[in-house]
């Protein structure tokens, strides 16, 4: 082998590497079947939601796998594969192929990976499930936000019922 396409290699090994290591999810999918005009529409629905969305040579995965420390991925590498890479929001991946494979049964979800841990296919349909991050977080600081405003809830009442009695001690004296 040449030293120059040696070094194609792995440079190719390192970027797929470095996308692994860097998304939050990702999601490999069998797309044998899909004709140019699917295929357009869902590099378009990746694009629209920031996914990454390539097709590599099978064994340039494995290797790039191995080097994650994910060498279980290794056994879903079989026959044409694309691969989904989430760097923002890792529901958004999950949500685009659980959508456009109910659409277009040729699409086959394989696995995914969340967080560095590989889940199967449900648990890729169970992440489509979630909510957008930003409608997660909105959650999280609500309920964050909750006991705080009870507890000014229960002070203001206080405070009111303070007001209430002081009111009632100034009406009585001025009567007196």
């Amino acid at each position: 082998m040449k030293e120059s396409t040696l070094q194609v290699k792995v440079q190719l090994v390192d970027e797929i590497k470095g996308k692994i290591d860097n998304a939050q999810s990702v999601v490999l999918v069998d797309y044998r079947g899909l004709d140019v005009g699917q295929l357009t529409e869902l590099r378009s629905q990746f694009r629209q939601a920031g996914v990454e969305y390539k097709v590599y040579k099978n064994s340039m995965m494995r290797f790039a796998f191995k080097e994650s420390g994910l060498e279980e991925f290794n056994e879903y590498l079989t026959g044409p594969n694309g691969i989904a890479f989430s760097y923002e929001d890792p529901v958004s991946v999950a949500k685009i192929v659980s959508k456009f494979s109910k659409e277009n049964d040729k699409l086959e979800i394989k696995v995914g990976i969340v967080d560095g841990k590989i889940i199967d296919v449900n648990g890729v349909e169970e992440l489509a499930t979630l909510p957008p991050r930003e409608v997660l977080v909105a959650q999280a600081l609500g309920g964050l936000n909750a006991p705080i405003q009870g507890f000014a809830n229960v002070l203001q009442g206080t405070i009111r019922g303070l007001v209430i009695a002081l009111n009632q001690i100034a009406e009585k004296e001025q009567t007196a």
